[in-house]
């Protein structure tokens, strides 16, 4: 998937995961982005797997909750 996939898909995983609204999921991964968390996933699109974005989508709720 694309690195825009990628972060959609870890979105839309959170609101699904966790019971947060749309909004909530968009803020966090907007400053997960901007705190430069995704940051290897847009040099290596290789990484942005299914799997990651279930391991991302974890990581980014605990971190930007």
């Amino acid at each position: 998937m694309t690195y825009e996939e990628h972060l959609d898909e870890v979105t839309t995983l959170i609101t699904e995961k966790y019971a947060v609204s749309d909004a909530a999921a968009i803020q966090m991964a907007m400053r997960a982005q901007a705190d430069n968390f995704f940051s290897g996933h847009d040099d290596d699109p290789s990484i942005c797997t299914l799997e990651r974005a279930h391991q991302d989508a974890r990581s980014v709720f605990q971190k930007y909750q």
